[in-house]
């Protein structure tokens, strides 16, 4: 069976810049509940949705055109593997033409073969496709937000 990465891509009006600059920004399209930062090479980030997270580590970063991040650690506690998408990584590809802006994710290791590829593949798809998206095109994505319990929970701490 051939292996396949998850791919995603996309093309809007602007310019690699500022879609370099929304998708480093990640609070503002996938997730809100973030904890690191997540724009410059070496940074570690952790994206948490309720229980389960996933740490990264951005590897490489050429403003404007290419930023990989490496999946470090995490948790996904809905597979049987809860550490699947450990030592995977996240490849963005970024470049112009005219006045628009492609934007090529790859998810290296996210292959049809592993559990969780057919619900990463619908989250990736959202995230990218309407999220980012939204994000790049009207100023405003749709990014995940932590449950009233969680947020209650962590005021209790």
């Amino acid at each position: 069976m051939k292996k396949q990465d998850y791919n995603c891509t996309i093309s809007v009006k602007g310019n690699a810049a500022e879609a370099f600059k929304n998708i480093s920004h990640v609070p503002a399209w996938w997730g809100t509940d973030v904890e690191g930062n997540s724009e410059k090479l070496n940074d570690i980030f952790t994206i948490h949705f309720g229980e389960t997270w996933v740490t990264f580590k951005i590897a490489e970063v050429i403003p404007a055109q290419r930023i990989a991040w490496e999946v470090t650690d995490c948790y996904l506690p809905w597979l049987k593997d809860k550490t699947e998408w450990k030592n995977t990584s996240i490849l963005w590809e970024i470049s112009e033409k005219g006045d628009d802006v492609k934007i090529d994710m790859t998810h290296l290791g996210l292959i049809p073969q592993i559990e969780c590829y057919d619900n990463c593949e619908k989250g990736w798809n959202f995230y990218i496709k309407e999220s980012l998206f939204k994000l790049l095109t009207e100023g405003k994505g749709r990014p995940d937000t932590p449950r009233v319990a969680r947020q209650v929970h962590k005021a209790e701490a």
